[in-house]
């Protein structure tokens, strides 16, 4: 029967699909509405971003981190969402130093419990008490929340309203100013600004009983004195002190004055440019206004920011909108514009009505501690007091509920371990346990206690969050994603770019060092993810990414074929699978991810004897099964099954058709068929000398090895031992090579390296001996190196004519009088032609082959040298191809003896060796010595714990150039 969804009920399952998770609608109900008023004009470019991920399709609990981890994937989608998380938690713990700051200054300054009577320790003080208050504050409100955000919610109408009246209240008082401006006197010695909060009188000297005496400000500045005879301070005694206009008013041209930046340090007194004052130092004195930080731009700008960081409170209510996608964008930007002009015109009214001295003097110091902007506004000063008390606390409580909840939402989507408990949460879903982490963070937050050094903070984390979703948006535009379809139309990726460079920008502007501390943990929170291996698959951008940049990558790399510098193993390694599908042979896997180190390609593949219609089942568990060996084995590659009739079909067809373009293997790794003797099949070995002449055939190298179950785990290093190289034939350097890349793992990374020789007991031994050396040292590998002689003609005259001929080269250059920078040129040269040659080895089908390369390399040596050299190969080749293609009725002895006197010689050299490495001959040509082949190799390696048999692929994979 046919269970498929008639296409009605699919469309109705459409149009009322809804992935609101439950706790979501109090969520969505309890953010700031306050904070969705403050955006101004530098956050357009990330609301026009955001705009169009949310009109590409439902945006539920979450918001921004929603947005970002299914267009970035989970990694970064936990990265920036935790730390968009720590950023609303930091801002909970701003609200409140803020409504604490607003209560102590000028709401009830007796409440303070730390007092000084110094200064310069009265901030210290002050900070003291923001930490006792703030955390009661704290405490209090997390109970609230705790209690139900129904409460909390009670409060968003008279939050706003508390709003709204304020900004109200200041256009009004600006409006006044013009033609009545309040009296807000500032006292002035010079041009420089004196506190109100202990002088008597804006005076000098004051009348009492129809005399003039001396005020307190005379005794502060002249020695505790009261009389008119005493020392006073050189500058107090050149000027005049005057009181001047705190809020001149609109009309007054003050905006002239205040137009231009002047950034002051710590501790400078603050001063009115335009006022006259005597060029006269003097000291520095308490009853001074001095700045309380060192201000810059930068510092501005991590202080302002946190105004703005309810951009994304939007895209968190799209769930409770009836059209999503056309309110979205509406209500942001349009909210965006009012509250810019809401900023930049109060911005605008302060500087045209308010003394410069005055808007600097962060405390009221010089106006007795009132709140400036207060008195501006009208009808009264306690408007803005009230106003912005009740203001910041609606913010913290609001933050203290939207902050629990994005954690569980990060919580719930499982990509974090050891966050999973607080996805938990009550009955009604409220995150308790996330509310107490919530809590202990904000708490951090508040022993802080200035409000300068925690704004920076959470500006970071914002940022770095409009980051992410300036980045998600252009990377999905740039890719093109299929899915990337939002209905948003005023958009385009270079607004994206635009906006997260901004982003980027302003977090090392405003904090250099707060912005590296917010990279490094959100690098770290990736990292984590990462290793923990996210099992969510959103179809992230970051994917789309990789495929673009490995579709370049591999373009590239069909340009052509690659240099010998940068040569390297790309293994398919050929795995055998037994009846239950599991590998025979592990420790080949192991091997091939100690070769690799887990760089370049690697490639894992099998043969699945049968149909593909039939096996389709057994083949994806056998998959299942190498990935998981893979993987615990550390190879970083892919893996690929193949089913076919006969087994050295699928071989051949892993080996023909592995990779893509020029990421495609260049050596085949495979085990050899232990017991093929004893195997009453014989299609065990024969598939091994097919699976040979495929790989020759592809002009592939090859590395056997033999007795692999007795080669080393991932977790058993050598302490010590040898690695014996048996250079009998040049095909490529692969032999000195692959000791090499061994050593840079840790097991082998303590064996040393040895290399042997043969050669004939007329050659010049110590002269070959020293002319390896010197080839080692120009490849830049250190080995100990040892020359063998002997005494079998065959062996000899085959070692003769296929090693590298140290000694005859060294002859021919002398010859040739070339310098011995020349020679060293010269003598790759000669190496390489050799390479071109494809020197195989006994009785190889190539060797037809090699005589037509030879005819079209210039050698050179002269042409008498070259056809004695050819008639000498002819001869030794004619008779080692004799060796392997024995007629039937020719004895085994002479085969077998060249074999068994070479294994004497290695076995005596080698056999406490932890891995011998010898040249593979090729297959003879004709199937019918097959088996005396096996037989050779066989007594080749007889007696030898751990055997490689290597064959190059016919080209040098090793050089003495950098």
């Amino acid at each position: 029967m046919d269970t498929r969804p008639k296409v009605s009920s699919l469309l109705n399952r459409m149009a009322n699909y809804t992935n609101l998770t439950q706790g979501v609608k109090e969520h969505e109900e309890a953010e700031n509405i306050t904070e969705g008023k403050k955006k101004p004009t530098k956050t357009m470019l990330t609301a026009i971003s955001m705009s169009a991920i949310a009109t590409n399709g439902v945006v539920p609990a979450g918001g921004s981190y929603f947005m970002i981890s299914r267009a970035l994937g989970p990694e970064f989608g936990g990265a920036v969402g935790l730390c968009f998380y720590l950023g609303t938690t930091f801002a909970a713990a701003m609200y409140i130093l803020g409504a604490i700051e607003i209560f102590l200054v000028y709401i009830v300054p007796r409440a303070a419990i730390f007092r000084s009577d110094d200064a310069f320790k009265e901030s210290a003080a002050m900070l003291n008490n923001m930490r006792v208050y703030g955390t009661a504050f704290l405490v209090l409100m997390v109970l609230v929340v705790f209690i139900g955000v129904r409460y909390v919610n009670k409060f968003a109408s008279l939050f706003l309203a508390c709003v709204i009246v304020s900004i109200l209240a200041i256009y009004a008082g600006a409006i006044k100013s013009s033609f009545a401006p309040p009296h807000f006197p500032v006292c002035m010695l010079g041009n420089r600004t004196l506190s109100s909060r202990h002088i008597d009188i804006c005076s000098k000297t004051k009348e009492i009983n129809n005399m003039t005496v001396p005020s307190k400000l005379w005794g502060f500045f002249c020695n505790s004195s009261q009389f008119f005879n005493a020392t006073c301070d050189e500058y107090f005694v050149h000027n005049n002190v005057t009181s001047i206009q705190g809020i001149p008013g609109l009309a007054s041209g003050i905006i002239t004055e205040n137009l231009w930046s002047n950034y002051l340090p710590k501790g400078e007194i603050l001063e009115k440019p335009s006022a006259k004052s005597s060029d006269v130092l003097g000291s520095l004195n308490h009853e001074y206004v001095l700045v309380d930080i060192t201000t810059s731009f930068t510092l501005l700008v991590g202080i302002f920011f946190p105004s703005v960081t309810g951009i994304m409170a939007g895209s968190n209510r799209s769930g409770d909108l009836k059209d999503a996608q056309k309110s979205i964008p509406i209500g942001t930007i349009l909210a965006i514009l009012t509250t810019s002009f809401v900023y930049l015109s109060n911005v605008v009214l302060f500087g045209a009505c308010i003394e410069g001295v005055v808007l600097r003097d962060k405390f009221g110091d010089a106006v007795e501690g009132n709140l400036v902007v207060g008195t501006l506004s009208w009808p009264s000063p306690w408007v803005i007091v009230i106003g912005s008390f009740f203001s910041t606390c609606g913010a913290g409580l609001q933050s203290l509920t939207g902050a629990p909840r994005l954690l569980q939402a990060i919580a719930k989507d499982n990509i974090i371990p050891f966050l999973r408990v607080f996805g938990h949460s009550k009955a009604n879903g409220e995150p308790t346990w996330a509310l107490l982490l919530t809590a202990a963070i904000a708490e951090l937050g508040i022993l802080i206690a200035s409000l300068d050094l925690v704004a920076p903070i959470l500006s970071m984390f914002f940022l770095m969050c409009y980051l992410f979703v300036n980045l998600a948006c252009a990377l999905q535009t740039l890719l093109r994603t299929p899915n990337w379809r939002p209905r948003f139309r005023y958009y385009h990726w270079t607004l994206s770019f635009m906006g997260m460079s901004i982003c980027l920008a302003l977090m090392f502007i405003s904090s250099w060092y707060y912005a590296i501390v917010a990279m490094v943990i959100a690098g770290m929170i990736y990292k984590y993810i990462e290793y923990q291996g996210a099992e969510k698959e959103w179809g992230d951008g970051i994917r789309g990414l990789s495929l673009s940049a490995a579709r370049f990558a591999l373009l590239r790399l069909e340009e052509g074929p690659p240099h010998t510098k940068n040569w390297r193993p790309q293994l398919l390694v050929l795995l055998k699978l037994d009846e239950d599908l599991h590998v025979k042979h592990p420790r080949l896997l192991t091997f091939a991810s100690q070769l690799k180190a887990g760089k370049g390609l690697t490639i894992v593949g099998s043969v699945i004897v049968g149909n593909f219609l039939e096996n389709y089942g057994e083949a994806l568990a056998a998959e299942q099964t190498i990935k998981h060996l893979m993987e615990a084995e550390k190879v970083k590659g892919f893996c690929q099954l193949v089913v076919a009739a006969k087994l050295r079909e699928g071989i051949s067809h892993l080996i023909q058709s592995c990779g893509l373009g020029g990421m495609k293997h260049n050596t085949v790794v495979m085990g050899w068929p232990n017991g093929w003797r004893q195997s009453e099949d014989a299609r065990a070995w024969k598939t091994f000398i097919g699976t040979v002449r495929v790989t020759t055939a592809a002009h592939l190298a090859l590395l056997v090895a033999k007795n692999v179950s007795f080669f080393p785990s991932n977790v058993e290093p050598f302490s010590e031992g040898n690695i014996d190289v048996w250079w009998i034939v040049h095909d490529g350097g692969m032999l000195m090579l692959l000791p090499f890349l061994l050593k840079q793992h840790k097991v082998w990374r303590k064996c040393s390296i040895r290399i042997f020789t043969v050669a004939q007991l007329e050659d010049n031994s110590i002269q070959m001996k020293k002319d390896l050396a010197t080839f080692l040292y120009h490849l830049r590998i250190e080995a100990e190196v040892e020359v063998v002689e002997m005494h079998d003609s065959d062996i000899s005259a085959y070692t003769y004519e296929r090693t590298l001929m140290m000694e005859q080269r060294s002859q021919m250059l002398r010859h040739m009088r070339l310098s011995k920078t020349e020679r060293d040129r010269e003598a790759q040269l000669v190496k390489d032609r050799n390479s071109m040659l494809r020197l195989t080895s006994i009785g190889s089908d190539e060797d037809e082959e090699t005589e037509t390369y030879q005819e079209k390399v210039h050698m050179t040596w002269t042409k008498d040298k070259y056809m004695a050299s050819r008639g000498q190969k002819a001869k030794s080749m004619e008779g080692f191809q004799d060796l392997l293609n024995m007629r039937p009725d020719q004895s085994n002895v002479r085969r077998m003896h060249t074999a068994v006197k070479l294994n004497e010689v290695i076995v005596n050299k080698s056999h406490e060796a932890k891995l011998v490495l010898l040249n593979m001959p090729g297959p003879p040509r004709n199937p019918e010595g097959d088996e005396n082949y096996m037989e050779f190799l066989e007594v080749l390696t007889e007696g030898l714990e751990r055997v490689l048999l290597v064959r190059g692929g016919g080209s040098e994979v090793i050089t003495i150039y950098s």
